[in-house]
């Protein structure tokens, strides 16, 4: 018996790949090299120079008894010379009944450049004049850049930063989100510049009842 001849079946050829070569984005102020600065040597030593003209000038400072650069090993030292509009640590404002004076519009976490700042908002058909509050809201630390927008850009005045920076620094990233209760209950404010009444306390049926009776006999 004669096995049957395979007919010669050549494999298919790979495709083929054509790479492009990366270009590289030209900006039009794209800084050039001067043939000094292409030596090298000249632009360390003109480094040195100007590091070791602040050190000799602040050393100058401090000797003769005026003040020069201040080094703060932070956090185990602390300055107490914070500029009055130094933006600090993020606190929440609160209505007169200890509750947010937030309405849990995003506009904070809308304009934050890094994207740090979460909320979770509810809301209670029993509060007419504030039916929208935050339930969750958290600011990660770790990436916050202090810029200060979020503050700006409130409609309510229910988020500030204070001037001092207390507690910021953590071995752990994940520990590094500041809480809502943190931000209410640390140095707490209510004077804020549009307030609204608090949340009304709800009748129990026999107040509602007896109010009944009275709106009936007038």
């Amino acid at each position: 018996m004669t096995t049957p001849i395979k007919p010669d079946v050549k494999p298919p050829a790979p495709p083929v790949v054509r790479t492009v070569k990366y270009a590289r984005k030209q900006y039009w102020n794209e800084p050039t090299m001067t043939w000094w600065e292409k030596a090298y040597l000249p632009e360390v030593l003109r480094g040195l120079a100007i590091t070791t003209g602040i050190f000799l000038r602040n050393m100058g400072k401090w000797i003769t008894g005026r003040r020069g650069a201040v080094t703060t090993y932070y956090p185990e030292e602390k300055r107490a010379d914070f500029a009055p509009a130094n933006r600090g640590k993020h606190i929440l404002t609160q209505r007169p009944d200890g509750s947010p004076q937030c309405i849990a519009c995003n506009m904070c976490a809308t304009v934050c450049p890094a994207k740090v700042i979460e909320i979770e908002s509810a809301f209670d058909i029993n509060d007419p004049a504030h039916p929208k509050s935050p339930i969750r809201f958290e600011i990660d630390y770790s990436r916050c850049v202090f810029c200060g927008l979020c503050v700006e850009a409130c409609p309510e005045d229910a988020i500030r930063m204070e001037q001092d920076i207390p507690n910021l620094v953590s071995g752990d990233r994940y520990n590094m989100w500041l809480t809502m209760d943190e931000m209410l209950t640390w140095n707490p404010k209510q004077d804020v510049l549009k307030p609204y009444p608090p949340k009304p306390v709800a009748l129990k049926v026999s107040d509602s009842i007896m109010r009944g009776r009275e709106s009936s006999t007038h």
